[in-house]
């Protein structure tokens, strides 16, 4: 039972969701123990709405059945006023750039929640209103909160998005969070140094050899603040510090994470023409043709996430692929 408001007297039931006429939400509510006596100030209500099936779009939300038409928003299948914003944000922006005759923006998988659910979207439809999960991501710890900027920042500035004046403290901001990494490199702490006694406080284990700040830092005790006072002034500010201690600290995951995704980058370039009859690929499963014609993947990548394709059908795709284009 949530309260709404410190100055109204409502409570919100979570888990409740129903569309039920307004006398079974009567009768249903009080079956809840502990609101058998309670007053509706508001029903439960649900909302219909007519939506095309998103497998008729390209990933730059242009769909495939009239030229020059995007579409955004719940009438692509999803659900979520956030989800509905990112997707008016890139057909906007691919509308605007089409006009122009530039090439589509078309976010990976690696570089944005956005990414993920324009390619779920258009890869895999959708059987009900879609909402973007962080589970549905498998690079969640690329797309961080914290390196939004550093992943998107560039993308806005080329689109016109971003002025140049914010762009360019988005790179003075990188500059000092890099240098500053390659400056606690430099710094050394020794046995005998007096940051033994912050490690004791904190049941670290003290120094028995000389150790660099950066080292340091990717103990799980220690973030940028603790050893502050050790390595001498700076003009980083409190996002800044954050940023460098995460980037230290979880170097070694944050690395694997973008092994998985150069991989994947591969197999992202290998383009699929836009006019390949796929009726013509030699022993391509019946399903993977009628899929793959059906949805028109860009990439082979994206032609791996289509479900129905197995591995096997990528592999003569990509045989085909080499010896006619």
């Amino acid at each position: 039972l949530e309260p709404e408001s410190k100055e109204m007297n409502t409570i919100y039931v979570q888990g409740f969701s129903t569309s039920m006429p307004h006398d079974i939400q009567e009768q249903m509510i009080r079956t809840i123990p502990g609101l058998q006596n309670c007053k509706i100030l508001k029903y439960a209500y649900a909302i219909e709405y007519d939506a095309i099936d998103p497998l008729q779009l390209w990933p730059s939300l242009e769909t495939k059945v009239i030229k020059n038409l995007f579409t955004a928003g719940q009438i692509n299948g999803t659900s979520g006023y956030e989800e509905a914003a990112a997707q008016g944000l890139i057909a906007g922006l691919n509308a605007a750039k089409k006009l122009r005759g530039e090439n589509s923006l078309i976010l990976k998988r690696d570089e944005a929640y956005i990414g993920v659910m324009i390619d779920d979207l258009v890869t895999k439809g959708t059987k009900e209103p879609y909402r973007m999960l962080t589970s549905r991501a498998e690079y969640r710890l690329l797309l961080r909160h914290d390196n939004a900027d550093e992943r998107l920042r560039k993308y806005g500035y080329d689109a016109h998005l971003v002025k140049p004046e914010v762009y360019q403290i988005y790179l003075d901001k990188m500059e000092r969070i890099h240098n500053e990494i390659e400056r606690l490199e430099t710094i050394r702490f020794t046995p005998k140094h007096e940051i033994n006694n912050i490690l004791e406080t904190l049941g670290s284990t003290r120094l028995s050899e000389g150790i660099s700040a950066k080292s340091l830092l990717q103990r799980p005790e220690m973030d940028y603040s603790k050893i502050k006072p050790y390595i001498g002034e700076t003009s980083l500010t409190l996002e800044e510090e954050k940023r460098v201690t995460i980037l230290i600290k979880y170097k070694g995951y944050i690395d694997k994470a973008l092994r998985q995704v150069d991989k994947q980058k591969k197999m992202e370039e290998k383009q699929i023409p836009v006019d390949i009859n796929y009726d013509a690929v030699l022993n391509l499963s019946l399903e993977a043709k009628q899929k793959l014609s059906q949805i028109r993947p860009l990439t082979i990548a994206q032609a791996s996430r289509i479900s129905g394709i197995n591995p096997a059908d990528i592999s003569v795709l990509l045989i085909y692929l080499k010896q006619h284009y």
